[in-house]
């Protein structure tokens, strides 16, 4: 489904849109390193010579498809229901939701790109790692804010952090993309997001209480 959106967003596509999404399709179903520049031209429909016009390399192009893939589905979940929540223990458990949630179509429509492009190139392509990183660190720091402003709200006193919680819940979906792939099937990485939930809702003894509306 991310993938789907991420394809959805460019309405005219330039060459360059056309190589950035022929990588996103690639790298998803083959993984970076079986991925050949000529199978991305003619996936995109271009000459190699408008490949090298855009990207001075394949390792180019990755770092690009990271960061091509951070903008666009941070316009996706920026626009997601769960920020409506004035509670922002609500948020963060409603982000946890719509995660869940679009757990839709075959395991690369659902899986996250970035994940994917660190499990081969993070010891041997730094470019491509770094990109990575900039990506779940971002969207990480997006749930980060939530969590600290519900941490005050709840009047939590941990010996974690708000970006220590972020980060494992990136952790927890990342390793449950793994696991969908290792099974074939969505279903243990819902199975897997519904212990990430159980386990937020223990940290803010928040077990059986209901969202609070938005009466704006």
């Amino acid at each position: 489904m991310l993938k789907a959106v991420v394809s959805e967003i460019v309405v005219k596509p330039s060459a360059k849109d056309k190589i950035l999404a022929s990588a996103l399709d690639l790298i998803h179903a083959k993984g970076y390193a079986a991925t050949t520049v000529d199978e991305l031209c003619v996936a995109a429909g271009v000459t190699k010579g408008a490949f090298f016009h855009y990207f001075s390399s394949k390792d180019d192009l990755a770092v690009a498809a990271a960061d091509h893939w951070s903008e666009t589905t941070s316009a996706f979940f920026d626009a997601a229901p769960y920020h409506t929540h004035p509670d922002p223990l609500d948020r963060v458990l409603g982000y946890i939701d719509f995660r869940k949630g679009i757990l839709k179509g075959a395991v690369r429509e659902f899986t996250c790109l970035a994940g994917t492009m660190v499990q081969e190139a993070y010891e041997t392509h730094p470019a491509i790692r770094d990109a990575v990183n900039r990506s779940i660190s971002g969207h990480a720091a997006k749930v980060e804010a939530d969590i600290a402003e519900a941490m005050k709200k709840h009047r939590l006193h941990a010996d974690w952090t708000a970006k220590d919680l972020a980060l494992h819940t990136q952790a927890v979906l990342q390793g449950a993309f793994v696991l969908a792939k290792a099974k074939g099937g969505a279903a243990v990485a819902s199975d897997s997001i519904d212990h990430l939930r159980r386990y937020v809702e223990l940290l803010f003894n928040r077990k059986g209480r209901k969202p609070t509306r938005d009466r704006s």
